[in-house]
């Protein structure tokens, strides 16, 4: 399992060490549009969006990353003061409850208008824009699957936790 858990990771960080790029990407074209705009002038609605493709990007396609580094925002009603062995129960709930289902079921229900999108290559969001918003719409299936396939990999780690009866000494630092 461990194996397994090690492999999915590898999906997460080479994806992360990809899209992480995006970032400065993007500050450098943001930089580039204000530049354009109040010291010469010109302004390209397609040059704007290309800010907000590549943000959308970032956010969707690093989630999972994230939570691989375990990036996410917790609240820690419980599981600050919890000991390890409780740690491990809370996130195999919270993986098996809440993650994986929900991730399944926005990729169920958003699936149906990102191949509609795709299928008639959906144009831009506005007059001069990137014609491409079907490439945005399926940015959610990919978020989808890859915020699955890092909640199954920290799943398995914490089952495995639990196996092999993980230290009850209180909580970590």
């Amino acid at each position: 399992m461990q194996r397994l858990a090690d492999r999915l990771d590898l999906v997460n960080h080479w994806t992360g060490m990809t899209v992480r790029w995006f970032a400065l990407i993007m500050v450098l074209l943001q930089f580039s549009v204000v530049l354009l705009r109040y010291v010469f002038g010109f302004s390209s609605i397609a040059l704007n969006e290309s800010v907000l493709y590549l943000h959308s990007g970032l956010f969707m396609l690093g989630a999972g990353y994230t939570l691989l580094v375990d990036g996410h925002v917790r609240v820690d009603i419980f599981y600050a003061g919890a000991k390890n062995r409780t740690k491990a129960a809370i996130d195999v709930f919270g993986y098996a409850v809440l993650a994986i289902p929900s991730m399944l079921a926005l990729l169920y229900w958003t699936w149906p208008s990102v191949i509609n999108s795709i299928s008639m290559m959906e144009g831009a969001i506005s007059v001069g824009g990137i014609p491409a918003v079907w490439l945005l719409k399926s940015l959610i299936p990919a978020f989808c699957i890859l915020l699955i396939i890092q909640s199954v990999a920290c799943l398995l780690r914490q089952i495995i936790a639990l196996r092999s009866g993980v230290e009850d000494q209180g909580a970590q630092s």
